[in-house]
């Protein structure tokens, strides 16, 4: 059974915010995206160039923009993502704009219907990232235990199975909070893109990977908290049967015990 897509390209009008409006001045407004929060993110189309700004109400904790912002600037050393041209919040919401950067997103049409090569690049993607950005120093942290106190979180606001992916919804509250408290040792640990789900690969026009976007939880942790999402999301946004071609162009072997332990985690955190 696949999960419901969350996020989208809109399909209908969407309106504007205001500061959106004023960051664009007389560049023309596109809307591209729309997460499960929704946070909203717009191309904005100059003479000469094209910028990307995402926007999110006020009250949406979930959503740290400049803490993006923060961490695009550190990856960008060593890493194929945006370029931060500036961000900034009123009483409305937070803003975050970026140039843009070569590449389609793995989800865009022209890839949906070539689920084969977007899982390569994907896998082929990750693995440039994790190989590219240095662990020691990394100022940012996606571990485990940070995660399990965003699970502890959502399980005090009351969330429960009724709020998970239909793998997980068999599993009591009790069971599900035991099992991500025990996590697997570590295999190896790699600063994480944090979000690694299919829309978050650009791909070149000739398929191959391109850029990542989207590491407002970039940090460091183990390599499969990554690689467990990544090749998840091939299900939700391509149908089944590529998660394998995910972990192929990474150049690993299937480890299903992290993987259903890293799936989980995500799930409840």
């Amino acid at each position: 059974m696949t999960h419901p897509v969350v996020s989208e390209i809109p399909t209908g009008p969407v309106p504007v915010p205001p500061a959106v409006a004023r960051l664009a001045d007389a560049d023309t407004i596109t809307p591209v995206w729309r997460n499960e929060l929704g946070g909203l993110t717009f191309r904005l189309d100059g003479r000469e160039s094209t910028r990307y700004a995402k926007w999110v109400a006020a009250g949406t904790p979930e959503i740290d923009l400049p803490a993006e912002a923060e961490r695009l600037k550190w990856a960008r050393r060593w890493a194929a993502v945006p370029r931060v041209v500036g961000h900034g919040s009123d009483a409305e919401g937070a803003w975050l704009v970026t140039a843009a950067v070569p590449g389609r997103s793995a989800v865009d049409p022209r890839w949906l219907a070539d689920g084969a090569t977007a899982a390569a690049a994907i896998g082929h993607g990750l693995r440039v990232l994790h190989d590219a950005l240095p662990v020691d120093g990394c100022p940012f942290d996606w571990s485990v235990e940070r995660r399990l106190r965003r699970a502890d979180e959502r399980i005090a606001d009351g969330e429960g199975p009724a709020d998970r992916f239909p793998e997980h919804r068999d599993l009591s509250l009790a069971e599900a909070r035991a099992r991500i408290g025990d996590p697997p040792p570590i295999d190896r640990l790699v600063v994480c893109h944090g979000d690694a789900c299919a829309p978050n690969t650009l791909l070149h026009d000739g398929g191959t990977f391109a850029a990542h976007v989207d590491l407002g939880s970039l940090g460091v942790a183990d390599r499969w908290a990554d690689l467990a999402v990544a090749a998840w999301s091939m299900e939700w946004n391509f149908g089944p049967g590529y998660d394998g071609a995910v972990y192929d162009a990474y150049g690993v072997a299937p480890d299903q015990e992290r993987i259903a332990y890293y799936r989980l985690l995500w799930d409840m955190a």
